[in-house]
This record gives C-alpha cells, structure tokens and sequence, in this order.
C-alpha cells in the first residue's frame, strides 16, 4: 500500500489502469478532456501491478480495483464515483483545489 501511496501523491490527478479496461480508458479521457495532465499507472504493465492492484481493492472496499483516481493524493474512488463528481459539478473544483486545473 506504501508504493500505491507513494504513486498517488507524485501528481495532481494519478489514475490506476489496467492497459485492457474500456472504463479505465474512459476516465483517463474525460481528465484528458478536460485539460489534467494525468499520471496514469498501467498496473497489467508493471511488475508490482498485481500487488498494487490488491492493495487498491483493499483501499476502496468493494467493487472493481481499476480505474482508481487519486486527486491531490487522496483517494477519489473508481468510475462511479468520479462520474458523479462530475455530473455534480464537483469534479472541476476538486481539480482546480489540487492544481490541475488553472482556469
């Protein structure tokens, strides 16, 4: 979980992948789209990934351990809840606090 942490607070928006996972593409486009210059970590492209990727299922509880979003460090949680973040107008501002966004 310390590498998880330590990858996490190396950037504004760090985002976990798997290189195969359409959703894990998806989120990685909307920060894109947004104008973040993500850190995104391939976890199926790292040797540590599959120890990286339990301690993120550790991390959020439940669900599917990719994509995770850590914003300003913290964690953010996966798909769902980025998503809603953003339909809620909240994600925008999250991003602007941590310094991802200047505008």
């Amino acid at each position: 979980m310390d590498c998880v942490m330590k990858l996490a607070s190396e950037r504004a928006v760090v985002i976990f992948t798997l290189s195969s996972c359409c959703m894990c593409h998806t989120v990685a486009r909307l920060f894109r789209d947004l104008g973040v210059n993500a850190v995104v970590h391939e976890l199926d492209q790292d040797p540590r990934g599959k120890e990286m990727e339990k301690a993120l299922l550790k991390m959020l509880g439940k669900g599917p351990s990719v994509p995770v979003v850590f914003i300003g460090g913290k964690l953010v949680g996966g798909t769902n809840k980025v998503m809603s973040l953003h339909l809620g107008g909240e994600l925008v501002p999250m991003l602007r606090n941590a310094g991802a966004l200047w505008l």
